[in-house]
């Protein structure tokens, strides 16, 4: 049996898919599994020893165009609701095609049958969400467990899968044990946030007592220099490769961060986690995206920067620490 497995936009979301990838192979033991990433998330899968093989759709290819040169395929599914990864899936005229697409997408739904055999409808809607706060959406990863199911892979698997090694522990061994770690996404200094709060809230996190850590990718690298951090108590370890990054997780008392991957990477080594979701939709995202499995606190960022928001916002990002710390 030979299954093609693709999924090729975030890398958050590829680490989130890892359980439906395990029992992909936990149900089909013999089957030769390929996985098809981006450039960009390919990372996440490059030591996962669940799949057989990797390809990887390059910036600017085609998926059409990779998609016909995968043939062959028993069974092929679109792990991300996403045009691209159908239209690779259906490209491949696997004897199998499976994918699913958000409900009210009606034009993904009308071109399904050019894709794929089986489209399974999420009920994961932003404007629906927010319109009734009550209404309830499944994770992702059981979205995508379902998902892999109708194809029959039922042996489940829920555990979150990233493969940090004892080279990555080596790399940050020199800091200290269980810090705070607040990763510093851009979303820390903008819409319902700013650079002086972002700096005012490292303060308070270092008042807590455990040293902190702060880590960011390279985009914030400007804003994190100016933040003046205490040197006293704060290491900033910027724009780490990517397993010495979860192996800094690893380490953690708590991780802090805005929504993005760094909440998917805590969940998969394990650690207690505060996040702080965007204000507009965050009635979806915070059920959809938040840590899974994991001791967590959510936080929604307020609409505005208005002083007397930001100051609450940070109080209760602070009051999730210590909850979670001292759990």
């Amino acid at each position: 049996m030979r299954v093609l497995l693709v999924r090729t936009d975030r890398i958050g979301d590829l680490i989130l898919s890892t359980p439906a990838i395990a029992t992909v192979r936990a149900s089909f033991p013999q089957a030769h599994v390929t996985m098809v990433t981006s450039t960009y998330n390919r990372i996440a899968m490059e030591r996962n020893e669940d799949v057989d093989e990797l390809v990887t759709l390059n910036d600017g290819t085609n998926a059409g165009h990779l998609g016909a040169r995968l043939r062959g395929y028993d069974l092929a599914i679109a792990l991300a609701p996403r045009i691209v990864d159908l239209r690779l899936v259906g490209a491949t005229r696997a004897a199998y095609r499976i994918g699913y697409t958000y409900r009210r997408r009606w034009l993904a739904r009308l071109a399904a049958p050019l894709y794929v055999d089986t489209m399974m409808l999420s009920e994961a809607d932003p404007a629906l969400s927010e319109r009734d706060p009550r209404r309830y959406v499944r994770h992702e990863v059981e979205q995508l467990l379902d998902l892999v199911a109708l194809a029959g892979a039922r042996q489940r698997v829920t555990r979150l899968r990233l493969d940090v090694r004892d080279v990555d522990r080596a790399a940050v061994a020199a800091l200290p044990q269980a810090p705070i770690v607040l990763h510093l996404g851009l979303r820390w200094f903008g819409q319902g946030s700013s650079p002086e709060s972002t700096r005012t809230l490292l303060r308070m996190l270092a008042e807590l007592g455990p040293p902190v850590v702060v880590t960011c990718p390279s985009e914030s690298l400007d804003y994190v220099a100016a933040l003046d951090a205490p040197k006293d108590s704060c290491t900033i370890m910027p724009a780490l490769p990517f397993f010495q990054w979860a192996a800094v997780f690893e380490r953690a008392s708590c991780v802090v961060t805005v929504d993005t991957a760094a909440t998917h990477v805590a969940s998969a080594v394990r650690r207690p986690t505060v996040v702080a979701f965007e204000h507009r939709y965050y009635e979806l995202n915070s059920q959809e995206w938040a840590p899974y499995e994991v001791p967590n606190v959510l936080v929604r960022k307020p609409a505005s920067e208005e002083p007397t928001a930001l100051a609450r916002f940070r109080d209760e990002v602070v009051e999730g620490v210590k909850r979670l710390i001292h759990a």
